[in-house]
């Protein structure tokens, strides 16, 4: 026990932080390439086969030139036409052997390619699945969508086709320049004078291509961030009319994105550009030299033609090279922001040996001097030294104003959060020394807006329990009230709602929630205004049903309206945060505190109602 205490207490007093994800990083280098080979390492097979084609490729290639110098100075010069025939026959044959390996080369590496972003996205999918409610709370859906998307999309562009044109023109360069030493070795020394001049450029633009590749990522991923909140908010947008603003913050945030880009733009083509005249000059300058050693006899017409291939051979692989070099800056600062989100850490630590959680369950909860801050709101206090129990079977009604703390509850209790001091007890234990999905597993909750995923019906009832049959899905339609409305419908069960349930009307998207809720069929039950989407026939009715659901069970009601909790077992009354009164309905009344209040005022407003209806 002892264990427990101190591992609670060292929780309870580290410093929380939210993960925060960086807007814009230092220059980078290629370093993040690194984090790739776990995945392309995991299909040994297919990348042996890849270089194995793609050297085949390369050697072929290398050995058409040297067979050009034989083909001119002992066909040509010699004017011997067998001589031609048989060194014609042996480059088709090597052509055929060289577009053979080429178009294997492609398939596999191009395969190797699909699969590892396949993995890459599966990977940082799960992980975001793993982060906790802070990372959300601070983070961007949008955003979080860009990196899962369009720099996964640069990547697969990589190691689908620059990667491998990328070992390509490194192998042809280096096999060019040994060819050239192998055909002249004056000669070829010029080429080690005229390398360093070429490499140098790339080295200097390559700093600014690895800032620029970065602000450029950053840039397109705040612009789907917003323009995904503002298209998921179309109907808020429209009805304050501000269509206009909107279209200015976006133009705003295309501007920005458009003139990174340009930045990138500018940098990479100063690199080609640098590149291609230093190379063609550097061609020029050595066909020069060479005429003047054929002039003197130093090397014959074929030696010469075959040193010029190399020459162009090695020049074009650079040129190649330089140019993959500015896509391979963009592909590490896309794997760069991949990276950042794997490495990120959920916030809520998890015991390595987490205590067993009682079986059969008790259905109890407990808050023992609890107090608590979100992050996003600068250490303001949300709960202040909150202490309640709930016994098995009861059901107890928070009730307070608007951010009296009732839904942080909710939230702790399934451990989206961390209290920062006192400890929230299920069943017996604190929820930091269990699993959390086991502890999740023991609640089911309908929030106050309902989250409707697209599919069918059937499907975001089934949601609650993967497993559940197609009786136990019509039933718990039928105890939420929700096959009323869909025997209505032409496909019944199979209807499509649409994303984020657009099809169907707040009241059913309600009843939906609640029957999710009823089939996941959990100790717990966590109501945020659940009933409070529907009309008063189905409020009645879906109440009566939920009564039945509750029975033996332990459920906390979050209510508005006070006429939905009047039979609670016990009514909790928050303020900012703190247990200012509790009991039952009839005690509270008697009692003239804020729950009395807040009676006399909806009854005035009923009263009102009925009298004007």
């Amino acid at each position: 026990m002892s264990d427990v205490t101190e591992s609670n207490s060292e929780i309870a007093s580290a410093p929380t932080e939210a993960p925060r994800l960086k807007a814009s990083g230092k220059p980078s280098s290629l370093k993040p390439l690194q984090r790739l080979m776990p995945f392309l390492l995991r299909y040994p097979m297919r990348l042996s086969l890849t270089l194995l084609f793609l050297f085949t490729a390369a050697i072929a290639s290398l050995s058409i030139p040297y067979l050009a110098g034989g083909f001119i100075d002992e066909g040509f010069v010699a004017e011997n036409f067998e001589v031609i025939s048989g060194y014609a026959w042996a480059i088709i044959a090597i052509g055929g052997i060289m577009a053979i390996s080429a178009a294997a080369r492609f398939y596999f590496i191009s395969l190797i390619g699909e699969r590892v972003i396949t993995d890459l996205r599966q990977s940082v999918f799960n992980h975001l699945l793993k982060l906790d409610a802070t990372f959300y709370d601070v983070n961007r859906v949008g955003e979080l969508m860009s990196r899962l998307n369009a720099d996964v999309a640069m990547i697969r562009n990589a190691i689908g086709s620059s990667a491998s044109l990328a070992i390509r023109s490194l192998i042809l360069m280096i096999g060019a320049v040994f060819m050239m030493f192998w055909t002249n070795f004056q000669l070829a020394l010029g080429v080690v004078v005229i390398i360093p001049i070429i490499v140098l450029p790339l080295v200097f633009l390559g700093k600014r291509m690895r800032r620029v590749s970065r602000v450029t990522q950053d840039s397109l991923a705040d612009l789907s961030a917003m323009a995904t909140e503002s298209l998921s908010s179309v109907k808020t947008i429209k009805s304050f009319v501000q269509e206009g603003e909107q279209r200015r913050v976006f133009k705003s945030y295309a501007e920005a994105s458009y003139r990174a880009e340009l930045s990138r733009l500018m940098a990479r083509s100063m690199m080609i550009g640098v590149v291609m005249f230093v190379s063609t000059a550097a061609m020029v300058a050595l066909v020069w030299l060479g005429s003047q050693a054929v002039f003197s006899g130093a090397v014959t017409v074929g030696q010469l033609t075959q040193f010029a291939i190399y020459t162009v051979i090695a020049t074009s692989a650079l040129t190649n090279m330089s140019d993959l070099f500015g896509v391979l800056q963009q592909v590490a600062g896309a794997t760069e922001r991949l990276i950042e989100l794997l490495d990120t850490k959920p916030g809520l630590p998890v015991r390595s040996d987490p205590l067993q959680l009682p079986e059969p369950p008790l259905g109890t909860v407990a808050f023992e001097n609890v107090s608590f801050a979100y992050i996003t709101r600068e250490g303001a206090p949300i709960l202040s030294h909150l202490s309640f129990s709930v016994p098995q079977g009861q059901t107890v009604a928070l009730v307070g104003a608007s951010g009296a703390g009732k839904s942080t509850v909710f939230a702790l209790l399934q451990r989206f959060y961390d209290a920062a001091a006192g400890s929230v007890k299920v069943d017996g234990l604190d929820v930091r020394d269990v699993d959390p999905a086991l502890l999740r597993q023991r609640f089911a909750s309908v929030d106050q807006e309902p989250v409707i995923f697209a599919g069918t019906i059937a499907d975001n009832i089934r949601f609650g329990k993967p497993e559940a049959t197609a009786a136990q899905i019509k039933a718990a339609a039928d105890a939420a009230l929700v096959s009323e409305f869909v025997e209505q419908l032409e496909d019944g069960f199979d209807t499509l709602v649409g994303e984020r349930g657009v099809m169907l009307s707040g009241g059913q998207k309600q009843r939906v929630a609640i029957a999710r809720a009823l089939l996941k069929d959990a100790p717990v039950l966590l109501l945020d205004e659940a009933t409070s989407a529907l009309d008063a026939q189905s409020e009645h009715l879906v109440q009566q049903a939920l009564e039945r659901l509750m029975e033996g069970r332990t459920t906390l009601v979050i209510a508005h309206r006070l006429a939905t909790i009047r039979n609670a077992d016990r009514i909790l009354v928050l303020d900012k945060g703190q247990l200012i009164d509790e009991g039952t309905h009839d005690e509270l009344v008697r009692k003239g505190g804020r729950y009395a209040e807040l009676a006399k005022l909806q009854f005035r407003m009923a009263t009102e109602d009925a009298l004007a209806g």
